[in-house]
C-alpha cells in the first residue's frame, strides 16, 4: 500500500516539475510610424494609438543622474514640458550605501529624476508612472518630473 502512495507522490512531483513556471519573454514592441491619409484636397497625418509597451529607453530624458548632476536643464526640455522644478533642491546624489545597494541588486545605478512625455505614461490608483528600462518605476510629482521609486534605494 505504501509503495502505491509513494508512486503517486513521485508521479505528481515529476509532473509538477515539468510545468514551465517562468513567463516567456516578449519581443521588443516598436511603435509604427504615422500613416498618411490623402483625400482629394488635403493630406492628413493619423497618429498611431498609444504604445502598449512600457519601455522608455528612447523617450526618457535624464534630468538628474545618480550622482546628483544636472544632465538636462529646464530650458533644454521640450517646450510643452510644463516643468516647474527647483533644480537646486532636487539635484542630490544617492548616498554611497544606496549606490552600492543599487549596483548589487540591479547591476546598474539608474538616474534619479527623468522627464517622460505624457503619451508614454500610465495611470494607477497611486498616481502617474512610467517604467524605465523594463525595470525601474518612476512616479510623477507635482513639478512635472518623474522620480525613481524609493523602494529601489531605501
Amino acid at each position: 500500500m505504501h509503495k502505491i502512495i509513494y508512486f503517486f507522490i513521485l508521479l505528481s512531483l515529476l509532473s509538477a516539475c515539468s510545468r514551465k513556471t517562468v513567463p516567456t519573454k516578449e519581443g521588443k514592441k516598436i511603435a509604427t510610424p504615422p500613416k498618411m491619409i490623402t483625400t482629394k484636397d488635403t493630406a492628413t497625418t493619423v497618429l498611431p494609438n498609444k504604445p502598449t509597451s512600457t519601455t522608455f529607453n528612447a523617450v526618457a530624458i535624464i534630468v538628474i543622474d545618480a550622482n546628483g548632476k544636472i544632465v538636462t536643464p529646464a530650458d533644454k526640455l521640450p517646450a510643452n514640458a510644463q516643468v516647474h522644478a527647483d533644480y537646486t533642491t532636487i539635484a542630490r546624489a544617492f548616498t554611497p550605501e544606496q549606490k552600492a545597494n543599487l549596483n548589487f541588486r540591479y547591476k546598474m545605478i539608474p538616474p534619479k529624476v527623468i522627464y517622460v512625455s505624457d503619451i508614454y505614461t500610465q495611470k494607477s490608483a497611486k498616481g502617474i508612472y512610467c517604467v524605465y528600462k523594463k525595470r525601474f518605476w518612476y512616479w510623477k510629482k507635482q513639478d512635472g518630473l518623474f522620480y525613481l521609486d524609493e523602494v529601489y534605494y531605501k
